[in-house]
């Protein structure tokens, strides 16, 4: 029963800590008390009485100590023999050795030298010690670090019955919850799309048996409409999969970027500009390690938000920087729109979110921009919003050139 409860006891971390700082205490205590007390002189109890005696073991003279005596001095004595003599009795306290108290043997090395060697042992055997107890504390932290990163799948070892054990338990109870509900809801907006997308083709396919004049305004209408609806549908899947990093989500392989913008930039009749290495070993292409059709739907977003938002003078510009293995790829989108506030400049890449009074215009869903940070963020790059000179806004994506694993 009794070694129950001590488990009990000592199965709390801060009591384990504490024991070890107060282990660490009275050892360290016991060795300097045993350091002083072998570098120290052996107590002398002090002479209060001189008896002199002759050969037949007679008294013959007494002696008293002085009454005045300052401790550390010579011992001195009159003595007073019994035929009225007085005799001087000297006797010299004996002399230290060179230095002080603490430097003479069993030693031969100074106190202070003595204790730092005794607190390094201390602090090396304590290491191991707290070391211990702490590197569950750093698991558990690692542990953390990777699911707040997104993956969803990490899990921490509860070996241990403390409070670190008992938090990584209810953690890992909490992560799997958590990958529970979003497989769930990763398997509704997939079934979501199936479901969506199969009145969305017989409406589609209704339409174009109906016989009604393609360029009626209420046939383009639905036909818009239509479109909107599977973009809409293809951007929340693919928005679910890259926020949830699933690694099959797209794979990644060398791509000719340089192609993949121009033929974009066709799509939407905007100039291509590209600023690329020169000389003999230069490539007249910018290639890089990454997903053809997640970084083509990131140029289309981009393109597609500066046609919304301007007529024309659309411009994207390619560009290559750094050197050896810190190579980027910058790719730049300028449009001669209204710009957007820079209090607003963050809060764009948001998904859903669009700048006031812009609900109304045509197209647009609220998920273009969130798609490119996510798709950026994929290929361990950046994007940024900039305010254009002379007007509009400038989109900055800036991807690294050298293989990056999603």
């Amino acid at each position: 029963m009794s070694s129950q409860i001590w488990s009990r006891f000592t199965s709390h971390l801060y009591v384990r800590i504490w024991l070890a700082v107060v282990a660490t205490v009275v050892v360290l205590t016991f060795l300097v008390a045993a350091a002083w007390h072998f570098s120290t002189d052996p107590p002398q109890l002090p002479i209060r009485e001189v008896l002199v005696h002759n050969a037949d073991g007679q008294v013959i003279g007494t002696a008293q100590t002085k009454p005045d005596r300052q401790r550390g001095e010579d011992i001195e004595f009159d003595v007073v023999t019994t035929d009225g003599q007085t005799l001087n009795l000297l006797l010299p306290r004996p002399q230290r050795p060179p230095g002080s108290a603490w430097n003479r043997p069993p030693f031969g090395f100074s106190f202070g030298w003595m204790l730092g060697l005794v607190g390094l042992a201390v602090a090396v055997g304590a290491y191991p010690v707290m070391r211990r107890l702490t590197l569950r504390l750093e698991a558990l932290q690692r542990g953390v670090e990777r699911w707040g990163a997104g993956d969803l799948s990490a899990r921490i070892n509860t070996e241990g019955r403390d409070e670190v054990a008992f938090l990584a338990r209810r953690f890992n109870h909490a992560a799997e919850r958590i990958e529970t509900l979003m497989d769930s809801h990763k398997s509704l907006l997939a079934n979501a799309s199936h479901e969506l997308r199969s009145p969305l083709a017989r409406i589609r396919m209704g339409l174009e048996l109906m016989g009604v004049d393609k360029a009626s305004p209420q046939r383009m209408e639905i036909a818009r409409s239509i479109t909107e609806l599977d973009q809409l549908i293809d951007e929340i899947l693919l928005a679910s999969r890259l926020d949830t990093k699933q690694a099959d989500a797209e794979p990644f392989e060398t791509l000719d970027l340089t192609g993949l913008a121009a033929e974009e930039c066709a799509r939407v009749n905007a100039e291509l500009m590209a600023e690329l290495q020169t000389g003999p070993d230069a490539d007249h292409s910018l290639t890089l390690q990454g997903s053809p059709r997640l970084l083509r739907r990131l140029i289309r977003n981009l393109l597609e938000n500066a046609r919304r938002y301007t007529h024309g003078d659309i411009t994207l510009e390619l560009a290559q920087t750094g050197a050896a293995k810190h190579q980027k790829a910058i790719i730049r989108v300028h449009d001669r729109g209204p710009g957007v506030p820079a209090e607003q400049r963050e809060r764009i890449f948001e998904p859903f979110y669009r700048l006031p009074g812009a609900s109304e215009r045509e197209g647009g869903v609220g998920l273009g921009l969130a798609l490119v940070k996510s798709i950026s963020e994929r290929h361990g790059g950046t994007v940024r919003c900039e305010a254009r000179p002379g007007g509009g806004a400038s989109f900055i994506v800036e991807l690294p050139i050298g293989e990056t694993r999603p």
